[in-house]
């Protein structure tokens, strides 16, 4: 039995809740996955998983020696990049997920200067407006916008999202153009709303210390911003979003800009990963790359003061 193997299995299982998520995610066959764990329990001679047909759950032993397991790991990760040029040319499977628009027009364009840097890298990126479990989905990191939730990851702010108003012509051809947002509320406007708690998002406005902070009519809401933009542009309504995806649209026509001295409050944009797990060379270039990426673009460069490239700090 090759014992780190087989610790590394361990933290899996626990991490992801069971055998068939753990070898999924380390891309192994499930039968390997039950055969090494078996192996370390009989090493051991503790039992560490409990087993029913629905679930897994660590025993008080195992709930130990997973915390030993991550130790142990850690440090020999450490110690391998340490001898070695991983630092300076990361390589392996890297796993990330990030909203739907802002890796279709930020991200995925920008790919090839990191190829370019760090060739021995494969990129799995998920793409989506719902928030993944990362543990439990095997995720190494994740971009993500607005307030963070999960007091388990760390965090670092990379990038701000500023947002705009607009609707298409033919809409505000037959229902007019509001010059308030009091007016909002006589309009049509598209919804956007959580596909974790399924919430529908309140707009607000703000212009020299008056503020509003809205929930607005609307016949659709959405919770996929492709899906929403493309609501906007068949005309369905008034709609708020990025100025990032909406600038080419203003800049051709197909949509036009409602409220230009009315700001909506920006959203804050994280990578974020588990304290459990030990921050690899891989995950550490992206972050770094997506901060770099990020501060160069106008749209989403954080403001001086706020911008720390090298601190990390605990999402709250």
């Amino acid at each position: 039995m090759n014992k780190l193997q087989a610790m590394e299995v361990f933290v899996q299982v626990v991490d992801s809740g069971g055998f068939t998520r753990a070898a999924e995610n380390m891309q192994l066959p499930k039968a390997t996955v039950s055969t090494l764990i078996q192996a370390l329990e009989a090493a051991l001679a503790v039992k560490l998983l409990h087993r029913t047909t629905r679930m897994v759950s660590v025993t008080s032993d195992g709930a130990a020696y997973y915390e030993r397991c991550l130790r142990i790991l850690s440090d020999v990760r450490e110690a391998e990049e340490s001898l070695s040029r991983t630092r300076l040319s990361p390589s392996g499977r890297l796993r990330v997920d990030a909203p739907t628009g802002l890796a279709g027009d930020i991200l995925i364009p920008a790919l090839p200067d990191f190829f370019a840097r760090y060739p021995d890298i494969t990129l799995e990126l998920g793409c989506s407006d719902r928030t993944v479990d990362l543990i439990e989905e095997g995720v190494d990191c994740a971009v993500r916008g607005g307030a963070l939730i999960d007091s388990s990851l760390i965090a670092r702010r990379v990038g701000i999202i500023h947002f705009v108003t607009c609707a298409a012509p033919a809409y505000l051809a037959r229902f007019g153009r509001p010059t308030h947002p009091s007016d909002l509320e006589r309009h049509q406007c598209i919804n956007y709303f959580s596909a974790r708690t399924g919430k529908i998002f309140d707009w607000d406005f703000a212009r020299d210390g008056e503020q509003y902070r809205i929930p607005l009519p609307g016949r659709i809401a959405l919770n996929d911003s492709n899906a929403y933009l493309a609501a906007g542009l068949a005309g369905l309504g008034i709609l708020q979003m990025t100025n990032f995806l909406l600038e080419p649209m203003l800049a051709d026509g197909r949509l036009e800009l409602l409220l230009p001295d009315w700001t909506s409050e920006p959203l804050p944009v994280h990578v974020v990963y588990p304290q459990n797990r030990h921050l690899s060379a891989k995950v550490r270039v992206f972050v770094e790359w997506v901060a770099e990426l990020f501060s160069n673009h106008p749209g989403m460069r954080l403001p001086k003061a706020s911008a720390r490239p090298t601190t990390f700090e605990v999402a709250i």
